[in-house]
């Protein structure tokens, strides 16, 4: 049966940003759209390669697991977002659906991934690029695998403990490159890692947990944004794919910043698991 939850995301006044993609073709503004947007896409639903659909014309085609968009503009207002299985009929079902509502201003991740018990959803999170004191770094966890509740450890030490999906947990650390991973809370055992994560003085880090752990594909994607420093030189835009961190490996780091500020994205969501995806 296709469920309906009302999505809401708001946070202080400032800019907005929706991003679908790269290189991603025009689409006609709807009515009423005023100043631009941007977001960021993150998609975490393992082995479904998918095509991203905004008011009916194609964003992103063949968009893979373990990535992150880089920001796209997009007139403010009100747009039908939809997912389906890369090379299937825009006129079918989609597996994700989601009417956004953009307004200027802002910064934004919007979350394709599994639920706790492997369903398809979209969750919306509002990034942080606050400023952060000197000789720090801000570190944000995002639990969005279908796996129970993890604890998340820097150098051994649990940083963010009992954190579900799909919640975050965030909190300023000292700059400098750390090993972490991600352990069954309240144990020892490792679920995905350990990795090296670089964390820059000024930067505000993204840590994604996603895939699922029946199917043992759990793994991290990581995104930065640079020029949190308390007194910052410049804020630069832009942004760069993110690469997916399996255990053992490396953390590759996106490096974007955005103006400061803040988002709101209102919307419906229908999911529904894909016929055969996990099969």
């Amino acid at each position: 049966m296709t469920s309906r939850t009302p999505l809401v995301i708001a946070a202080s006044a400032g800019a907005c940003a929706l991003a679908l993609g790269v290189g991603a073709p025009a689409v006609a503004a709807p009515d009423a759209a005023q100043e631009e947007a941007m977001v960021s896409v993150f998609h975490g639903i393992p082995g479904m390669t998918v095509d991203v659909y905004a008011n009916g014309d194609e964003l992103l085609s063949d968009f893979e697991p373990g990535t992150v968009t880089e920001p796209q503009s997009l007139d403010a207002g009100t747009y039908d977002i939809q997912v389906f299985e890369a090379g299937r009929s825009p006129d079918g079902t989609p597996a994700l659906e989601k009417e956004v509502k953009v307004p200027e201003g802002g910064n934004a991740t919007i979350a394709a991934h599994l639920s706790a018990d492997g369903e398809p959803r979209l969750t919306a999170f509002s990034d942080d690029v606050s400023k952060v004191d000197a000789g720090k770094s801000r570190l944000t966890v995002r639990h969005l695998a279908a796996a129970p509740a993890v604890d998340v450890r820097a150098g051994g030490q649990p940083v963010f403990s009992d954190l579900t999906n799909p919640d975050e947990d965030t909190g300023a650390v000292d700059a400098g490159t750390v090993e972490a991973d991600v352990v069954l809370a309240g144990t020892d055992t490792v679920a995905i890692g350990p990795a090296d994560l670089n964390l820059e003085e000024g930067t505000s880090n993204v840590v994604y947990a996603w895939g699922s752990a029946d199917d043992e594909n759990l793994a991290l994607a990581t995104q930065k944004f640079s020029g949190m420093e308390s007194t910052p030189k410049a804020v630069h835009a832009g942004g760069s794919g993110a690469a997916a961190v399996t255990p053992n490996d490396s953390g590759t780091w996106l490096a974007w910043a955005a103006a400061s500020g803040a988002v709101a994205v209102t919307g419906v969501l229908v999911a529904r698991r894909v016929a055969g995806r996990r099969g």
